[in-house]
């Protein structure tokens, strides 16, 4: 699966543009703040919403993949500068409104009690992307009519949406969601358009 394909994965699963997808695919740099304000706390906050989105199960989760890391790269390098603020604001937003609906912070609650917010969230997140997503049209097929939509750069969405947008990337992209989650094949074989695939087989990596 090459870095177009997994975007376009992630874009269907949360329903909108991957934020700082173009700048993934080029490996450009934003322009953005260097030193977008991360802290060892935000990561390991970051690390634990993954996990609550991609648990261990057989297979490794989001923490092991270390996608906290991994967003704290991504916004740094990928993002915009409205994109990085609406981002690290998201970080302190997500943990006042687990405070505010649970009465603990989001490292204190349950994986059961995490994993109850976050779909919670994820309903509001949805109504903002829709209103960001009608707002961002008329430009977005504007690139898309001039054949170039990776050059269109998306306003920020949801903090939420992004998260998972980083979490889905990271994973996917690295060793252990590549190895064992997918299906890897380091040195393919010929191509076979019509492999055998049963229903519930891993997706292939490669």
């Amino acid at each position: 699966m090459d870095r177009r394909e997994l975007l376009k994965m992630i874009a269907v699963l949360t329903g909108g543009v991957v934020i700082g997808g173009e700048v993934f695919l080029t490996g450009c740099k934003t322009g953005a703040k260097a030193d977008a304000g991360f802290t060892a706390t935000n990561i390991a906050l970051l690390d634990e919403i993954g996990e609550t989105i991609i648990p261990a199960t057989t297979t490794p989760g989001a923490k092991a993949a270390k996608v906290g890391e991994f967003m704290k790269v991504m916004v740094t390098d990928c993002y915009t500068q409205e994109q990085q603020d609406a981002f690290m604001k998201g970080i302190s937003t997500l943990d006042d409104a687990c405070t505010k609906a649970t009465n603990k912070s989001f490292m204190d609650c349950t994986p059961e009690e995490r994993h109850a917010f976050l779909v919670s969230l994820e309903k509001e997140a949805k109504e903002f992307d829709k209103a960001v997503s009608e707002k961002d049209k008329p430009q977005r097929e504007e690139f898309a009519a001039k054949k170039k939509p990776y050059d269109f750069v998306s306003s920020p969405r949801h903090y939420y949406t992004m998260m998972k947008q980083l979490t889905l990337l990271g994973f996917f992209s690295s060793k252990s969601g590549m190895t064992e989650t997918l299906r890897h094949m380091p040195v393919p074989g010929k191509y076979d358009g019509a492999f055998p695939y049963a229903k519930g087989d891993k997706a292939w990596a490669e």
